[in-house]
């Protein structure tokens, strides 16, 4: 018999051998394109939702039927995670260092990626490069609203009040539409208002049904239950034409003075930068369903929220053409960053 060979492997020692080989050949084969993409098996925890708005809001009140919605098509537990202050910035600048596994997503709007960059001089963030555009998901149209004490029944009103009492209306506002709308609003109509602004919507509309302040800018989904018990007074909407969702008040653009206020608030959802394209997807598919869908949108309706889906490329196209009509309308409206 032929002595074994020092170096020859014995049969254990053989079949070790065999099966390393057979796995390195395995990964440098063809077969590898069959590896999982990124997606497959995606969630295997739980995501959250991140609001850059206090609870209560319009925002966090639409991100709550969101999480709910996702949380269903997913079947994932779905959080919200409210980081207000700062104007959004706080929250915004938390998504963007997150790890970009899709399980970190940003309920936003236009405060964060359209008014921000041009109402602070400088941003611990980047909203193009620090983010990916996941969907839209609607509009949050926003109304004028005065406490009830205030003497004054329609926009004409207000204006004719404001002129006879300069430096005496103070507004409110929670947030970079309400910013902007107040300072576009004085400047248009020609009156001198004094700006007092909140961390946050909720303390905001309490000062004004309060009266210590006496109007602001507020999104319907924050806004309406008050002004439907009769705390606050709603004068008129921002949009350019009347809206379906509350078709009796009138545009602010019916008054005169006021003909070319048109300013709209959106809601959209981003992933932080570097999130893998099938994440991105798979959540756009779920995401454009939620909001296309009449269930959705029927819930979404009584909050006063226009709801409704995109395509990833059509919000990435809608950030950066939102970004420069934010900027317009706040060089228009005389601010300056700060």
């Amino acid at each position: 018999m032929t002595p074994r060979s020092l170096f020859a492997p014995s049969a254990p020692r053989r079949r070790l051998l065999a099966l390393a080989l057979g796995l390195a050949a395995a990964a440098g084969s063809p077969a590898r394109a069959q590896t999982p993409a990124p997606a497959d098996g995606y969630p295997r925890q739980p995501i959250r939702l991140v609001v850059p708005f206090a609870a209560g809001s319009g925002t966090d009140a639409v991100a709550r039927l969101i999480a709910q919605a996702l949380g269903d098509a997913l079947k994932t537990p779905t959080v919200v995670d409210n980081k207000a202050g700062a104007n959004g910035i706080i929250a915004a600048e938390a998504v963007a260092k997150a790890p970009p596994d899709g399980y970190t997503l940003f309920v936003t709007t236009n405060t964060t990626h359209s008014a921000n960059p041009s109402l602070m001089k400088s941003l611990p963030y980047d909203p193009v490069k620090d983010f990916a555009p996941v969907s839209r998901m609607g509009n949050l149209p926003f109304m004028l609203v005065v406490n009830p004490a205030l003497p004054v029944k329609n926009v004409a009103e207000l204006i004719a009040y404001g002129k006879a009492n300069p430096g005496k209306l103070t507004y409110a506002s929670g947030n970079s539409t309400g910013i902007v709308s107040g300072a576009t609003f004085a400047r248009l109509a020609g009156i001198d208002m004094l700006h007092v602004p909140y961390k946050s919507t909720p303390p905001a509309i309490a000062d004004v049904i309060g009266g210590q302040v006496a109007m602001m800018f507020v999104d319907t989904a924050a806004g309406l239950a008050t002004v439907e018990a009769g705390k606050m007074r709603a004068l008129a909407v921002t949009t350019k034409e009347r809206t379906k969702l509350f078709p009796q008040l009138p545009p602010l653009a019916d008054t005169p003075e006021l003909r070319s206020f048109d300013i709209t608030s959106w809601n959209g959802i981003y992933a932080p930068a570097g999130t893998p394209r099938p994440i991105v997807e798979k959540l756009n598919q779920a995401l454009a369903a939620i909001a296309n869908s009449a269930a959705f949108r029927e819930r979404t309706a009584k909050l006063g929220f226009d709801a409704f889906g995109s395509t990833p490329e059509e919000f990435t196209a809608f950030t950066g053409s939102e970004l420069a009509k934010w900027r317009q309308l706040i060089q228009a409206a005389g601010i300056r960053p700060e």
